[in-house]
């Protein structure tokens, strides 16, 4: 099948309710400037103060857990710049650029670079012939037994919590950022530029004003913790028992939205502080609705509310899946591969 005959099927089977989701997309001026009031100015604060506790040698774990709330409001300033990428944000196209930039180089991401390879994630979501671009990469049970050894090491290691939510996210953010893929378009590259530059720009003036020491110690426990709680986000919205995967032939677009992203019902403190992100079935159904406008579907939209809620407690399980089993279509721990050849 074509892309375009594709396309043309997937507009055909849109679900009744998909028209009427799309009121919520209509970006509000008020309320994104108000978010970005209510997140910018806290942030600020409290680097304010954690350079202080740091300049008069207050005891670091205050500064550390200043840290954390800090990094709270920097995965909020992502979920900006995640909006801003989906053009949701603001309804003016320049604006939301303007601002993806800046957040992108608060999160150490370049905007147009990851905007490509996001919009990639949202085409591909749960296509097993698609797989490896803005996502986290899962093999099949058969492609993990065919590999050969070094290969299913390297996954085990990949999968293994501790590089995946220990040395995974500063890989990411403060390595694998920094670079760009072969074959980036010219904009893509440049994003990447531009916001190292600016990263090395701020480096260079905190240097000179605070100290490179005390700018470390503000920032790294900062974009750390932020990373390891965007890439649990990130991992558990498309990575939790029960999840829908298919090749691409049987690969249904609304299935893809509605049963390969989660609905992750966090509690209100934490929901605020992830931007409602946890909503992540509704994002991928309609990805410009703004993330302050995803509850109010939510609760006014009779068909985002028959995705079932998966609990904190729920996702912990997600760390035992590592491969997607084609065969009983869900996903399997490694451990399970023991009793593969009983019941062949």
């Amino acid at each position: 099948m074509s892309v375009q005959s594709g396309a043309v099927q997937a507009r055909a089977s849109r679900p009744d309710w998909y028209q009427d989701v799309s009121k919520y997309q209509q970006p509000d001026l008020a309320k994104a400037i108000w978010q970005i009031v209510n997140t910018f100015v806290p942030y600020i604060a409290l680097w304010v103060l954690m350079i202080r506790t740091v300049q008069l040698m207050v005891s670091y774990w205050i500064t550390l857990a200043l840290a954390v709330v800090a990094a709270g409001f920097l995965v909020r300033i992502f979920i900006i710049f995640h909006d801003c990428g989906h053009g949701s944000f603001f309804a003016s196209r320049r604006a939301n650029k303007i601002l993806g930039y800046v957040t992108g180089i608060l999160t150490f991401t370049p905007y147009d670079y990851w905007r490509h390879n996001h919009g990639v994630h949202h085409a591909t979501v749960s296509d097993l012939d698609r797989r490896g671009t803005g996502d986290v990469y899962i093999m099949t049970v058969d492609e993990y037994l065919a590999a050969p050894l070094w290969k299913r090491i390297a996954y085990r290691l990949y999968e293994n919590p501790l590089v995946m939510f220990g040395l995974g996210p500063p890989f990411v953010f403060l390595i694998a950022q920094r670079f760009h893929r072969k074959g980036a378009k010219p904009r893509q590259r440049y994003s990447v530029y531009f916001t190292n530059l600016a990263i090395l720009a701020i480096v260079l003036v905190a240097s000179l004003t605070i100290g490179f020491r005390t700018y470390l110690l503000v920032q790294l426990p900062i974009i750390l913790v932020a990373g390891v709680v965007g890439v649990w986000l990130f991992y558990v919205q498309h990575h939790f028992e029960g999840v829908y995967w298919a090749r691409h032939d049987e690969w249904d677009p609304w299935r893809a939205a509605l049963e390969g992203s989660s609905y992750y019902k966090l509690p209100r403190v934490l929901q605020w502080f992830t931007g409602n992100i946890g909503l992540h079935h509704i994002h991928h159904v309609r990805p410009r609705i703004p993330n302050y406008n995803l509850q109010r579907c939510y609760d006014e939209a009779p068909a985002m509310q028959a995705v079932k809620a998966l609990t904190i407690r729920e996702s912990l399980k997600a760390l035992r899946f590592s491969l997607y089993d084609e065969k009983q279509e869900k996903l399997v721990s490694f451990r399970s591969l023991r009793v593969l050849p009983q019941q062949g």
